[in-house]
């Protein structure tokens, strides 16, 4: 991560969007990468949802993914924690 906002051009299924943040631009370039090929797999799923369906659907399983995984480290975590505690 950089400690200065980059901006960073994407576009995203149809459209061209600006982002600013402090991500480098290879870290945008997946992320870009990603949402387009999983946008591309729920109009393969779904082909007559809309956009805004289809992002709607994208954001809320990358929601559920990063909630997943932070249970997953929260596990983790204790788990290396009590074996810590042992020692």
């Amino acid at each position: 991560m950089n400690d200065t906002n980059q901006r960073f051009k994407a576009s995203i299924g149809k459209k061209n969007y600006t982002f600013v943040g402090k991500s480098s631009a290879d870290h945008m370039k997946t992320v870009t990468e990603l949402m387009n090929r999983q946008l591309v797999q729920l109009k393969e799923i779904s082909p007559d949802i809309n956009d805004e369906d289809a992002a709607i659907l994208l954001a809320f399983n990358a929601f559920s993914e990063q909630i997943k995984l932070q249970e997953k480290l929260n596990e983790l975590t204790e788990n290396n924690e009590e074996e810590g505690n042992m020692s």
